[in-house]
C-alpha cells in the first residue's frame, strides 16, 4: 500500500473510532510506531483536526467527516455476501437495519460498481436449513434492542423459556452476544440466580429494556467469559476419539464443528476425529448413521450406549 492509500485509510480508521491508539495503527499497517506519528502529523498539516490525549490515542475533533466514501469492485461484492449472509442467520430486527444500511450503501456507488453488484446479486447464494421447531414457536426479533442495551448498559427484562419450555421471568444485564451452532447465545449476569447465564436469543417471548443502567466494567469481557467458560459445564465432560473412513469424511464436514471437534488427523484410509462431550446421546445416534464406516476408539461407555440402540432398532423392527 502506497503513503496516500494509507494516509485515506488511517482517516477512516480514525473516524470510525472515539480513540484510536498508535499501536492499533502499527498493528494494522505493519508500521512502526514512528512512521504512525510521521503519518498523523502529516494529515494535521494537510488541515484534518486531529486530536491527542497523552497515553491514550488519538482522535477526530467533532465536526469533521469524510466526503462519501467510494467502494471498490470487491468491497462492494464482500457487502452484498454480508447481506446474503446476515438475511439467513441473524434475525428479523438486524435483517431490516442492515438492509437500511445496504440501500445507503448502494446509493453512494458508482455506475460501474453498481451494474457489478445487480450482476452478482442473483449469482450468490446462502441456504439454509429448515426452520425448527423454535424458529417458528419464538418471535426471534430481538437483536437489534439488546444490541442497544449492550450499547447504552442497560438493565433487560426478558420473558424466556428455558430449553426445557420451563418460562421465567429475568432481569438480566447484559454481557456480549455470539453465533454458534446455528443459535445466536447471549451472555448476561441474571439477577435472579446471581451468576452468569447463556440465553439462546430465539428462546426469547418478549423482552424490554429498563431504564436502569448497569455498570459494565463490573463484569469480564465477552471474549474473557468465553475462553474461561468454553468446556465448563455443570456437568462433566468426556474425551471422544473416532475413526471414519476417509471416503465418507464428505458426509461429516459440516457435523463434526457442531458436535465440538478438537482435533482432526489423517492416519491411513481414516481420519482420527477427537471431540469433547458431555452427553453422548445425540452423538451416538449420529455415529449409527455412518454405520460401519466409522469405529468408536474410546470411551467404552459410548460403545455400549450405541449397541443398545441398534438393539432398539432391532426391536422395533422385528
Amino acid at each position: 500500500m502506497n503513503r496516500i492509500d494509507r494516509l485515506t485509510a488511517i482517516l477512516i480508521q480514525l473516524q470510525g473510532k472515539k480513540i484510536v491508539k498508535a499501536s492499533e495503527i502499527s498493528d494494522r499497517f505493519n508500521i512502526s510506531l514512528r512512521t504512525v506519528y510521521r503519518d498523523v502529523k502529516a494529515l494535521q498539516e494537510a488541515g484534518v483536526p486531529i486530536g491527542a490525549e497523552a497515553g491514550t490515542g488519538y482522535y477526530i475533533v467533532d465536526g469533521y467527516h469524510l466526503p462519501p466514501i467510494m467502494f471498490s469492485k470487491e468491497e462492494a461484492a464482500a457487502l452484498l455476501t454480508g447481506e446474503k449472509l446476515m438475511a439467513q442467520f441473524s434475525d428479523e430486527s438486524n435483517r431490516k437495519q442492515f438492509g437500511l444500511a445496504m440501500q445507503k450503501i448502494r446509493s453512494v456507488l458508482r455506475g460501474a460498481e453498481k451494474d457489478y453488484l445487480e450482476t452478482l446479486e442473483d449469482n450468490i447464494a446462502v441456504l439454509r436449513v429448515q426452520p425448527k421447531f423454535e424458529d417458528i414457536q419464538f418471535p426471534n426479533r430481538f437483536m437489534t434492542e439488546i444490541q442497544q442495551a449492550l450499547g447504552m448498559n442497560q438493565v433487560i427484562k426478558l420473558d424466556y423459556y428455558s430449553l426445557q419450555n420451563q418460562p421465567s421471568i429475568r432481569e438480566i444485564e447484559p454481557m456480549g452476544m455470539f453465533y454458534s451452532s446455528g443459535y445466536w447465545h447471549l451472555i448476561a449476569w441474571c439477577r435472579l440466580r446471581e451468576g452468569y447465564r447463556d440465553f439462546r436469543i430465539d428462546r426469547i417471548r418478549k423482552l424490554s429494556i429498563l431504564s436502569i443502567s448497569y455498570k459494565r466494567n463490573a463484569h469480564p469481557s465477552l471474549q474473557t467469559y468465553l475462553e474461561e467458560h468454553r468446556f465448563k459445564d455443570d456437568q462433566p465432560t468426556f474425551l471422544v476419539k473416532i475413526a471414519v473412513q476417509n471416503d465418507v469424511m464428505c458426509f461429516v464436514h459440516g457435523q463434526k464443528y457442531y458436535f465440538g471437534l478438537m482435533e482432526e488427523k489423517k492416519v491411513g484410509d481414516k481420519t482420527e476425529l477427537t471431540f469433547l462431550q458431555s452427553s453422548f446421546t445425540n452423538f451416538a445416534r449420529w455415529l449409527i448413521m455412518l454405520g460401519n464406516k466409522v469405529e468408536v476408539k474410546q470411551p467404552e461407555e459410548l460403545k455400549t450406549m450405541i449397541n443398545g440402540l441398534i438393539k432398539e432398532l432391532q426391536v422395533h423392527y422385528s
